[in-house]
């Protein structure tokens, strides 16, 4: 299965944080893993290893596809507000060569980035299992 998680929300243990710091908290947001900032992620979609192969062939050469076929290198990639231009480009060159359900996939990764656009604090896991 290749699997792709959209980040839900951060996790701070801040019940015991004065008023004065919660500034501090959001830098610690900012800053990330660093200090043991946990990052909730839920399950947007997946679909079998056969079937992201080819949904991915079909995208043109190029960065955006270039992205997505990480996953099938290392087992895992995160896509950032960086990788919207290429992916949004890649997405919609291939979408009218895609079947049925390969739109459906399309269109709910290219929703996804557009809340990355919105909001940058947000971003996507696709892993490979």
């Amino acid at each position: 299965m290749v699997e792709f998680y959209q980040l839900n929300r951060k996790f701070v243990d801040s019940k015991d944080v004065p008023e004065q710091c919660k500034n501090l908290i959001y830098y610690s947001l900012a800053i990330g893993h660093h200090i043991g900032v946990l990052d909730c992620f839920r399950k947007i979609m997946g679909m079998g290893h056969d079937e992201y192969e080819r949904w991915i062939a079909k995208f043109p050469p190029g960065e955006g596809r270039r992205k997505l076929e990480g996953v099938l290198k290392w087992g895992e990639i995160e896509i950032t507000r960086e990788h919207l231009p290429a992916l949004s480009s890649a997405l919609q060159a291939a979408l009218p060569g895609m079947l049925p359900e390969e739109k459906r996939w399309a269109r709910s990764l290219l929703r996804l980035l557009q809340m990355i656009r919105q909001e940058p604090a947000i971003y996507l896991v696709v892993r490979a299992s």
